[in-house]
């Protein structure tokens, strides 16, 4: 009597796993996308937004001396690209154009003057004031009118937001966006502009006051 031989179950090569894992991966960035890109179809799932956060604590206040005289309001375009040496920016690269809205306020602190700095005649109808000069405070970024246009990154990149606490984050061109605008403060007359209204805040006060003559100077 002969035994059939029964066919043994063959065994699926390596490469054929690593190959159907990477095809679940973009089958899942793909259907990803493809719910975030046709209109609707996010809302199938009743996605719901809560805010839970807690009330703000007051941490400290500070008196503050400074006259803020001069406000000024700057945009920038920022295109920030990040290569990775030896692979293809489809693998592993991003690039991102974004738009960056922002304050920055020009100020004389006033705390800074000294008796020294202020003389008055005898007969009170005359006054000099020496100040120091207008400064520049920190970049504001206004979020209401700064947006990201376009952000395009590569595969290893969309793959590690699935896993970052933080995906898509913008961190790295708002920092970019507020230099700009810092550095597009300093090259403006907003300083200028700042010591021309503090000095005719300075002498409409004073000469409300009785003061006939009101000189104002800036330096160290």
């Amino acid at each position: 009597m002969t035994t059939p031989i029964r066919n043994l179950p063959r065994r699926v090569p390596g490469w054929v796993k690593v190959l159907s894992a990477i095809v679940l991966v973009l089958a899942v960035l793909f259907a990803g996308l493809r719910l975030s890109v046709v209109p609707g179809l996010k809302d199938l799932f009743g996605t719901e937004t809560q805010d839970r956060s807690g009330p703000a604590l007051l941490e400290s206040i500070q008196d503050m001396s400074r006259y803020e005289a001069a406000s000024g309001n700057f945009q920038v375009v920022v295109d920030l690209e990040k290569d990775t040496k030896f692979l293809p920016d489809a693998i592993r690269g991003s690039r991102t154009l974004y738009v960056g809205a922002g304050t920055v306020d020009a100020y004389v602190d006033l705390g800074k003057v000294g008796d020294d700095d202020v003389t008055v005649d005898d007969d009170r109808t005359s006054a000099t004031l020496r100040l120091p000069h207008a400064a520049l405070g920190e970049p504001a970024l206004d979020p209401d009118r700064s947006y990201a246009v376009s952000k395009q990154r590569g595969l290893l990149d969309r793959i590690g937001d699935l896993f970052s606490d933080n995906p898509n984050g913008e961190q790295a061109v708002q920092k970019l966006a507020a230099r700009h605008i810092g550095d597009a403060a300093k090259d403006s007359e907003l300083t200028a502009r700042a010591e021309t209204n503090t000095t005719a805040m300075l002498q409409g006060l004073l000469r409300s006051l009785g003061f006939e003559k009101v000189r104002v100077t800036y330096g160290s």
